[in-house]
């Protein structure tokens, strides 16, 4: 790719996607690794096809379970279409995360030795649309005096370098404890789930944007929720945990807002 060259051809697909934007539900909902498109500048970054299916290049399952969960809460999903490995929309632009040159143990030639005006195109044409995205539609709960909490989808591999993971899914968070203590509390009354809390990851201003950017700066009730692959890999897996956070989500959010 030319550096003056824009990133995105005509006629690809938009850095975003707003799924049923007049959605009544309080509730926001976020997915910001639900794709794993590449743009076609950057050819496949130097990887195998199979490299662009795992886990490093997106969050697996999650774009399911956010378009069921979306439809069951009648919620607003604002998407992101891209591979996280062109630009981590999780990420502060800034962090070596945000374009990795390793994910995992898997090298990514086409980040290596980016020059800044490749970096800046990929934060001008997929990380700020996004977050645009959000912006707005946050805002506009705000002026027209309408409550909002912002939900942020994820899912995690079951196994990561070599280690297997037990957990089936977890709730996180950093400054605020209010919605995901009161998720927490709601998802292990099912004995037969393990649910993790802040681990296998934990949200901090240096590892993560959506959250303390969109939730915590507004004082908005945030949680950000992960859910291991190999549960929702398929679609019954996806429309289990669907009907499952819209059970409990808007139960969550009243004991949070209470």
């Amino acid at each position: 790719m030319n550096d003056a060259e824009p990133l995105l051809a005509a006629g690809e697909p938009e850095p975003v996607t707003i799924y049923n934007p007049g959605g009544t539900s309080p509730l926001v909902l976020v997915a910001d690794h639900a794709g794993n498109r590449l743009p076609r500048t950057l050819g496949t970054l130097g990887l195998p096809a199979s490299e662009l299916e795992r886990h490093i290049a997106w969050d697996i399952g999650i774009a399911g379970v956010a378009h069921s969960l979306a439809d069951a809460l009648d919620a607003v999903l604002i998407r992101q279409n891209y591979s996280r490995l062109v630009i981590d929309c999780n990420r502060p632009p800034e962090s070596a995360a945000s374009m990795p040159e390793l994910s995992e143990l898997t090298a990514i030639p086409g980040n290596i030795g980016l020059s800044a005006a490749a970096r800046a195109a990929r934060e001008r044409e997929i990380f700020r649309p996004y977050h645009r995205a959000i912006e707005h539609e946050l805002d506009r709960r705000q002026n027209g005096g309408r409550p909002a909490a912002l939900i942020a989808l994820h899912s995690f591999t079951p196994v990561f370098k070599d280690v297997a993971r037990a957990t089936h899914a977890a709730v996180l968070y950093h400054r605020d404890p209010r919605l995901p203590r009161a998720l927490l509390s709601l998802l292990r009354q099912d004995n037969d789930l393990i649910v993790g809390d802040n681990e296998p990851y934990f949200v901090s201003d240096a590892t993560d944007f959506t959250i303390p950017v969109h939730g915590e700066r507004r004082g908005l009730p945030h949680v950000l929720m992960e859910i291991r692959q190999d549960l929702i890999g398929e679609g019954p897996g996806q429309q289990k945990w669907a009907a499952l956070l819209a059970q409990l989500l808007p139960e969550a959010y009243r004991r949070a807002a209470a």
